[in-house]
């Protein structure tokens, strides 16, 4: 891995620990990716999570994200990437070894399926961490309790099959290095309630969730 990448995310997550005292930011992105699927969906849900940490004093962020391409060596200015999408996803050697190094060097990776992404992000993830599987997070793991409880996990924001919302960890030596939500639609939920006709109840759960894997990411 080249050094200075490993210097420059160091320092942006010890940057994000002491920015709201400083007034100092850092940016998160959203990763665009190959395959078909619609990486874009939702736009207006990363800039409105943003604005809710900020405005609750849980991060001091950059108000737009970062559009930023699995294989650039721009990731590695970011603590924190949000993958979404309904559908196709596929990595490139070179998208996988650069992903697997941001992961490495202390970045957090979070996935929101937006129904229909589950088995193109398993396979495609599997070849980033051939060696670790991804687990469930039982609901005392801390990412449910950083700022906002919730006590029996991940919130319900949009049926798709009917199944309960479950959240999943890939580890790299005892670290969570990205954690997968599945069956709740976070990102519907943290697009403005107009969007998908979503009651102000679950849009505020959708943020607050969010605002908790925001958390857990900048301070583990």
């Amino acid at each position: 891995m080249r050094i200075q990448h490993y210097i420059l995310l160091t320092f942006l997550i010890l940057l994000s620990f002491s920015g709201r005292s400083q007034n100092t930011t850092v940016r998160i992105g959203l990763l665009k990716y190959n395959g078909g699927g619609d990486w874009y969906a939702n736009p207006g849900s990363l800039p409105n999570l943003i604005q809710f940490c900020n405005k609750n004093q849980i991060a001091n962020i950059q108000a737009e994200p970062i559009t930023v391409e699995v294989g650039s060596p721009e990731i590695f200015s970011l603590p924190f990437i949000h993958l979404t999408g309904h559908g196709n996803i596929v990595l490139s050697n070179q998208e996988v070894i650069n992903l697997r190094k941001y992961l490495m060097a202390g970045g957090f990776l979070h996935v929101d399926d937006n129904y229909g992404l589950n088995a193109y992000f398993r396979r495609e993830i599997k070849k980033v961490f051939p060696n670790e599987e991804l687990v469930e997070l039982p609901f005392s793991h801390p990412i449910y309790h950083q700022v906002y409880e919730f006590s029996t996990g991940l919130p319900k924001i949009h049926e798709h099959d009917g199944k309960s919302p479950q959240g999943f960890g890939l580890f790299y030596k005892g670290r969570l290095v990205c954690f997968y939500t599945y069956e709740t639609d976070l990102g519907d939920g943290w697009e403005d309630t107009s969007v998908h006709n979503d009651t102000k109840e679950k849009h505020l759960k959708a943020l607050k969730m969010g605002a908790n894997i925001i958390s857990f990411a900048f301070s583990n």
